[in-house]
């Protein structure tokens, strides 16, 4: 943990506003960071999680893109802090303080709140992404960007060579400085002295106030610029400035910690389905590291006997998270994640499946590698995710083939 001086110096800023347009339809109605994720959380559930873990409580979320979703379960579910002692999570749209635009980049989105800067005076800002799935005690990174003496340190995800390219690459020397910034490079740099894996940038950096002040006012009257944080904003500073690069890695194993970027509807998928394995390397049950979010007021969820013309059928659950409310009658949910106020009905099957809120499977429904988004009566004796052919002509279909059932889409008469 950092030490109090230096995370009290320190404001934090939350990306909250990207429209997540690969995600679509999950983000037809609301913004990336508030889709749904894990049955109970929306996916900024878990940036916010680390952030109170890490004691970092002096936090502002830009928003933009649809985001009255991600406004609604802010005010539910994260009005956790005290005021009167200094602590906020404040959520700032577009206000049209610099010009009569819309954000228009990440460094764009910050140069346009740069008055949060100047009227707070933090010695250190701390920039986020309110789009990724991983476990981080931002103190760690606190302390380093301290130590070093740099203007600005960047955190950085080990992952193998192979795939690397469709992220942004640093790299680095032997002293873990910055030397090099490329954004999804052909041929990706390595490690030094580790030719199999690549620094990936995770969008978690550290600057001193000063520094990001001045970059960003120089960057805004680029007339070529992006203004973007990964195309603009750091190449220029690994260029003039001292930057370090923080890996993201288990202190003892020296083995990468678990980080997602789940910019696609595949990586949705996978992700997701990552948390019903008996391991999970994102383990929402670890006391010592609590994902909070709001919890409406559901009863628990329960598996019972659903009735048939034959008597009795079991309600089974295998492999699975199910979520407060839900009711699995006479159903089988296998290798699946359910959200909240599910009704699994008799002879119904789900498996390799996300389920969320407020989803009704009528009877002998079988669903198999879908997203089911909120509010959809999937009707009796529907079959989902076992024909591509004729799952292409009703719904979008991934690359993998998982098939995504929109929020509230009405499927009468196409069962």
């Amino acid at each position: 943990m950092a030490s109090f001086e230096l995370v009290r110096n320190t404001l934090t800023l939350i990306l909250a506003g990207g429209q997540g347009e690969r995600l679509y339809p999950l983000t037809k109605d609301r913004s990336k960071p508030a889709v749904p994720f894990g049955g109970a959380y929306r996916i900024i559930d878990f940036t916010l999680s680390n952030c109170i873990n890490s004691g970092l409580r002096q936090i502002y979320v830009l928003t933009q893109y649809k985001s009255f979703s991600l406004d609604k379960h802010l005010q539910r579910g994260w009005n956790v802090f005290s005021y009167e002692a200094g602590e906020f999570c404040y959520r700032i749209p577009p206000q049209h303080r610099i010009g009569q635009k819309w954000y228009e980049g990440t460094a764009d989105a910050v140069y346009q709140n740069i008055y949060l800067l100047e009227n707070r005076k933090p010695e250190h800002v701390l920039l986020l992404s309110g789009d990724h799935i991983y476990q981080m005690d931002y103190g760690k990174l606190l302390t380093f960007h301290g130590n070093h003496g740099g203007s600005m340190s960047l955190s950085c995800a080990v992952v193998p060579k192979d795939g690397a390219e469709e992220f942004g690459i640093l790299e680095v020397d032997d002293n873990w400085k910055v030397v090099g910034f490329e954004e999804k490079p052909a041929d990706p740099r390595t490690i030094p002295g580790d030719p199999e894996h690549c620094l990936v940038n995770m969008g978690v950096y550290i600057f001193d106030t000063d520094c990001l002040v001045h970059e960003l006012s120089v960057d805004a009257r680029k007339s070529q610029s992006r203004n973007d944080f990964g195309k603009d904003i750091i190449p220029a500073l690994v260029k003039k400035e001292m930057v370090y690069a923080y890996p993201f890695r288990d202190e003892e194993t020296l083995e990468s910690c678990y980080w997602r970027d789940i910019g696609t509807l595949d990586s949705y998928f996978e992700t997701t389905m990552e948390l019903v394995s008996r391991e999970p390397r994102c383990d929402l049950y670890d006391p010592k590291w609590r994902f909070r979010a709001w919890q409406p007021p559901l009863p628990p969820s329960k598996s019972v006997h659903g009735y048939t013309e034959d008597g009795t059928l079991p309600g089974i659950v295998e492999d699975s998270i199910v979520s407060s409310g839900t009711i699995v009658s006479g159903g089988k949910v296998e290798r699946s994640v359910i959200g909240r106020g599910v009704m699994v009905n008799s002879y119904s099957h789900v498996v390799d499946s996300i389920i969320m809120d407020d989803v009704v499977i009528g009877r002998n429904a079988h669903l198999n590698r879908c997203i089911v988004d909120k509010n959809v009566i999937i009707p009796e004796g529907m079959r989902i995710g076992f024909d591509r052919e004729k799952d292409s002509q009703l719904f979008k279909i991934s690359p993998s083939g998982v098939v995504v059932i929109p929020k509230g889409m009405d499927l009468t008469g196409m069962a």
